[in-house]
């Protein structure tokens, strides 16, 4: 799963496929962001029109815009303004406000610009920003019926990995910033729990099952040195001293910048997310239930939303359903295969038992275990670095690293994650693995997880948009569910392609891993459209899949508050595949793999139907 992060309020990048675009009438040439770390790369390889030229300069402004008004993307980016002392306006203010300006930039995108007299390129680019802006206002419709915090999407968690993981300390101004940050927390949990209050009032409350898992986050957030007396220091507190030993500035300079850091994380800091827990206290009570967003106020239609916006196809949850089903069909009878080739006797359901059950399937549930499996997913990556360059005509400059969920934020977190790495360079793509409980990590399964989340996945595709020459900036960052994870999800069956899961069960892990996206299809659906129970859901998967019993929880809790997310999935690796197969039909001879991947991810993220018309072009005329 790739991790997206905000731009803006409205602009979820992934999570929506939205973008969030400002308002704005642009002038002859973009504004410039407040750093030259962003450099304006839009001059295309091929001719300009010049009414190319014309839209290219508008879609800078807006992206340049976006970024400068959004200080925690700046960081993501590696960018450092004057507005690094400060966090990203959340409010549902600053939400109203960009919705009008978004539907003024519909308004100038559509009235200013020649569609006709645009390249081919520009065209596309035309249309993918008017998707975004078209998505974003369908999505403030919405607004309220998001959850502001849940035990999934870690939200009350960000400011802690954006200073830890992002924040970087290279000056005595940064460390002041990052101080100032500290002491912002209080202000931004205080919006937070506003929210809270707003939607609650709305009759929007997480499920009865949130709760625990968010107030022991919350916990853990406030514990440690110097909040209290804990052997263990705060993971900020340990991060800021490090970062700060590094400058080369003077002892007292040093020692008065850690002083005024505990004495942020002892007050603003404490006292923000003390509230937050507080306000989370409250309102345990008042929920008592664990239903779809079918039950929330517009439920029915905010499902049908993210429905479009995590598949950006025009599918009924019925259908997709379905589709679900079928597909767990047909892979249960490639998984019965690979039981008679190694012997196994006994049905499909004893099979799943054996997976759970297997020592060999798992690692030492110890540090010990934890190292092995990180140098287990290092050597994979590794290894599919070897033989990229027969599949795919470029790479990303960008390094990967292989890494540990921080122990403090596992409860809020999926199994495994990709963050995108920074645009200048200085932040490597990570794969973060969660290793919480060893018991629950299948070593069969992880190895898919591993290409999925790191090569030829998501590092293969996210980190090579962001350096690909000739594109407007928001087609570098933005992004599309259903084609990011549809790539990832692909990426897992190239590997078996390219000579990878040569031992049988190790395929069945593969296999394990695709069905568990199948399997989305039928419980996302059925938990919103069909009113399943979180019981229902968890049995469907039990009779389904191998996954461990715990995992399935997990997963399961995923898709109540996380609605629609998990059918990108498969969706986008049947539309990624479906479209393979047609250039291996029709171009024969002439096919090679390497062309048809820089067709899929050689021009940044895009709709499933924009895709399929980009390759249908690469057919008809080349690369």
């Amino acid at each position: 799963m790739f991790q997206p992060r905000k731009i803006s309020a409205t602009m979820l990048l992934l999570g929506a496929g939205s973008l969030g675009l400002l308002a704005c009438k642009p002038t002859d040439q973009p504004t410039a962001v407040a750093s030259d770390a962003i450099q304006n790369d839009t001059a295309n390889t091929v001719a300009l029109t010049s009414e190319d030229v014309r839209i290219n300069a508008y879609f800078e402004e807006i992206f340049n815009r976006e970024v400068t008004q959004n200080p925690n993307f700046q960081t993501r980016l590696g960018v450092k303004t004057e507005r690094q002392s400060e966090w990203s306006d959340t409010s549902d203010a600053f939400a109203k406000q960009e919705l009008q300006e978004s539907q003024a930039d519909l308004a100038y995108l559509t009235h200013n610009f020649d569609y006709d007299k645009l390249s081919e390129d520009a065209k596309l680019s035309f249309d993918l920003f008017k998707y975004n802006i078209e998505t974003s206002i369908n999505n403030a419709k919405f607004r309220r019926q998001f959850y502001v915090v849940d035990q999934f999407n870690g939200q009350f968690a960000n400011p802690l990995t954006l200073l830890q993981n992002a924040h970087k300390i290279d000056t005595q101004q940064d460390a002041e910033d990052y101080i100032a940050r500290l002491n912002g927390v209080e202000p931004l949990m205080a919006e937070m729990v506003a929210k809270l209050q707003d939607r609650a009032e709305l009759g929007v409350i997480p499920p009865a099952f949130s709760f625990p898992a968010m107030l022991t986050d919350i916990s853990n957030i406030v514990a440690g040195a110097p909040i209290d007396d804990s052997e263990n220091e705060h993971p900020l507190y340990a991060d800021f001293k490090q970062k700060v030993a590094a400058l080369t500035i003077a002892d007292n300079d040093k020692s008065r910048l850690i002083a005024a850091a505990e004495a942020a994380i002892q007050g603003p800091f404490r006292r923000g997310y003390t509230a937050l827990f507080d306000e989370i206290k409250r309102l345990q009570p008042l929920q008592d239930k664990n239903l779809g967003v079918w039950a929330l106020p517009d439920g029915a239609a905010f499902y049908e939303n993210r429905i479009q916006s995590h598949t950006t196809l025009a599918l009924s949850a019925e259908e997709i359903h379905q589709i679900g089903l079928d597909d767990v069909s047909r892979i249960h009878t490639e998984m019965q295969a690979i039981m008679a080739e190694i012997g196994f006797t006994g049905n499909l359901q004893d099979f799943f038992t054996f997976v759970r059950t297997d020592p060999n399937n798992f690692y030492p549930d110890s540090d010990a275990g934890r190292e092995q499996f990180l140098e287990d997913a290092r050597r994979q990556t590794a290894e599919i670095f070897k033989l990229a360059g027969d599949y795919f005509h470029q790479l990303p400059k960008a390094e990967l690293e292989v890494r540990r969920v921080e122990p403090w934020r596992e409860n809020s977190t999926s199994i495994a994650f990709y963050n995108r790495p920074s645009q200048d360079g200085s932040r490597p793509g990570v794969y973060y693995a969660n290793l919480a409980d060893m018991k629950g990590v299948q070593k069969y399964v992880f190895k898919a997880i591993t290409y999925h989340e790191g090569v030829p996945g998501h590092h293969f595709q996210i980190a090579l948009a962001q350096e690909l020459e000739g594109l407007p900036k928001f087609r570098k960052f933005s992004g599309y569910n259903a084609f990011a994870e549809g790539w990832a999800l692909y990426a897992e069956k190239l590997a078996r392609e390219m000579g990878f899961y040569q031992q049988p069960l190790h395929n069945f892990g593969r296999l394990q891993d695709e069905i568990w996206r199948s399997v989305r299809l039928v419980t996302d659906t059925g938990i919103h459209a069909k009113r399943w129970t979180r019981q229902q859901a968890i049995d469907y998967f039990m009779t389904n899949t191998p996954i461990s019993e715990q995992d399935i929880i997990t997963e399961v809790e995923r898709y109540f508050v996380n609605p629609g997310q998990a059918l990108g999935y498969k969706m986008g690796m049947i539309k990624i595949l479906e479209l393979r197969e047609k250039a291996q039909s029709e171009l024969g001879e002439r096919y090679d793999i390497r062309d048809f991947h820089s067709a899929v991810i050689g021009a940044g993220s895009l709709t499933l139907p924009v895709l399929q018309r980009r390759v249908n072009a690469y057919i008809a005329n080349g690369l």
